[in-house]
């Protein structure tokens, strides 16, 4: 009797290591379809614009969860770009990192018609600045690799987080994405 009890066991845990392993061959199966997603798109726009497509792809999976976050699936918004006045949006959560500290905000974020409206419109940004500083983001454009662009990303102040260029470069180099940037 010890020995069915020992062998169901066994095969309990092996069938629950199993579905684990499928699991995690799920997501990882959902963030490669992702990447591959918008990297056409982001290839086009780095060619056109020379916002690095590592970058482009980073920030998406970054602020957007691989598209997953109720902001990037229902909204298309893969940036966290926030609605300005006169642009539909959604009030959401969101953590900024504000004076030393994290804190959990109400902010209202952009809504778009789709992820390829969000690349468009993010690349924008990179491109014009914003509206109190036009060049905000041309050391982003003017990197020689993605390194630079993480680091300029943050110092033009893209997010409060303080680590965030690390995090892009961390994303790049886990997934390869500087296979989709053109030549620097």
């Amino acid at each position: 009797m010890l020995g069915f009890i020992f062998i169901g066991t066994i095969v309990s845990l092996v069938n629950r290591e199993s579905t684990v392993i499928e699991e995690e061959q799920r997501i990882n199966d959902e963030k490669s379809a992702f990447i591959h997603t918008i990297a056409p798109t982001a290839e086009q726009l780095d060619r056109q614009y020379h916002v690095p497509a590592s970058i482009i792809i980073a920030q998406a999976v970054l602020e957007s969860d691989f598209g997953r976050s109720e902001l990037g699936k229902k909204y298309h918004n893969l940036f966290g770009v926030k609605a300005g006045p006169n642009e539909t949006g959604v009030l959401l959560k969101t953590k900024e990192f504000i004076n030393g500290k994290w804190m959990t905000i109400h902010a209202e974020f952009k809504v778009y018609p789709s992820w390829k409206a969000s690349l468009k419109d993010h690349t924008r940004l990179m491109v014009q600045g914003t509206t109190w500083n036009s060049k905000q983001y041309d050391a982003v454009i003017q990197s020689n690799n993605y390194k630079d662009a993480a680091r300029a990303l943050q110092n033009a102040g893209y997010a409060t987080d303080p680590t965030y260029a690390q995090k892009l470069i961390q994303v790049i180099e886990t997934y390869h994405l500087e296979k989709y940037d053109r030549n620097r």
